[in-house]
């Protein structure tokens, strides 16, 4: 699509353009609006954000500390404290956004307006990456066990994890080279501006789509599919567990990611569509897609165990029984299925 001169990109990088919106530059200098703190919307967004940055950042801080100083490293908690590195570098980034949004201006400058969006990217993409890794570890942990069990080692799984967080600075190189900061009358964005490269914007949607949604979502459906098939072949389906974890996975990546990928392809064609509509959806998409940050830990973690155990245990004791290392455990549950029906909870 062929974009005019004059219009600067409404797109949102997790959050972080104009004044927390998706305007066009016209708009943005010659409209008058409610500032932020008068606009309820916009002051709901806000403390959303706000609420979001503390969650994420004291969850993943707490994941990191635990899994990084507190155990024993393994398999399981690679994934763990890369993924909680992953969300925790996400969170501390959120500020700039949350500050630029209250202020209705960028005053953090030309190379922290390209900077910032792209470790943001980068953290998206690396997170999403790091949960099909670990789909396909329990996949794969459950459908050969034996197999898991001789070839999992900590050192394979740093690799797993250096080529993933590779694969996603990557893709999000097209930040630093998009990403441009204009001021005109007292008032700095920071936005996209894919006016010179033509189809660039369509391009960059498009692939974010799906190398950051679509693909990422089907694997993780086809592996825990086959784990559910796996499970209940071997009659381990006493217990409800498993399957409401896994339900809640899929689930809360989904619910997650989708809003926000469907109003970044619809605003492909801005023109088609009400700007307010696609404001507000990108808006309430960006927000959702950063709400994935502090679930992760809830999710991959705090889920692992029962609740009442949970409960009794110390935080040390909850993560330990959530990460601990699985492979041993999965291949009795293959040969004893019978008898460990009760504990299938704790590793799916």
């Amino acid at each position: 699509m062929e974009m005019s001169d004059d219009y600067y990109d409404i797109n949102m990088d997790y959050n972080y353009s104009y004044d927390g919106n998706f305007t066009t530059h016209e708009e943005a200098v010659f409209h008058q609006k409610a500032p932020c703190v008068k606009d309820i919307f916009c002051m709901t967004i806000l403390v959303v954000s706000v609420v979001i940055f503390l969650l994420g950042f004291c969850g993943n801080a707490l994941v990191i500390w635990i899994s990084g100083f507190k155990m024993k490293k393994t398999v399981n908690t690679t994934w763990y404290l890369s993924l909680a590195i992953s969300d925790f570098v996400f969170c501390v980034f959120l500020p700039f956004s949350i500050t630029n949004m209250a202020m209705e201006n960028w005053i953090f400058g030309y190379y922290m307006c390209k900077f910032a969006s792209a470790v943001m990217f980068l953290n998206m993409f690396s997170s999403i990456f790091l949960l099909v890794i670990i789909s396909i570890d329990r996949c794969v942990s459950v459908m050969f066990p034996v197999w898991a069990q001789n070839q999992r080692t900590v050192q394979k799984a740093s690799v797993a994890v250096v080529l993933a967080w590779l694969l996603a600075m990557g893709l999000s190189i097209p930040s630093l080279i998009f990403r441009e900061v204009h001021t005109h009358m007292g008032r700095t964005t920071c936005y996209n501006n894919y006016t010179l490269h033509q189809h660039s914007h369509a391009a960059v949607a498009v692939t974010r789509f799906l190398a950051g949604f679509t693909v990422p979502f089907v694997i993780i459906i086809v592996c825990y599919s086959v784990i559910i098939v796996k499970l209940r072949n071997n009659r381990m389906t006493k217990s409800s567990k498993p399957f409401k974890v896994m339900t809640a996975l899929i689930v809360t990546f989904f619910a997650c990611w989708m809003p926000y990928h469907v109003f970044v392809l619809l605003e492909l064609r801005h023109q088609d569509y009400d700007h307010s509509v696609l404001t507000a959806g990108l808006k309430v998409g960006t927000s959702m897609a950063a709400a994935n940050s502090f679930l992760n830990p809830v999710l991959y973690v705090f889920m692992g165990n029962d609740f009442k155990q949970k409960f009794k245990s110390s935080v040390l004791s909850k993560m330990e029984n959530a990460m601990a290392e699985d492979g041993r455990t999965t291949s009795r549950y293959l040969s004893r299925s019978s008898s460990m029906d009760g504990r299938a909870s704790t590793h799916i």
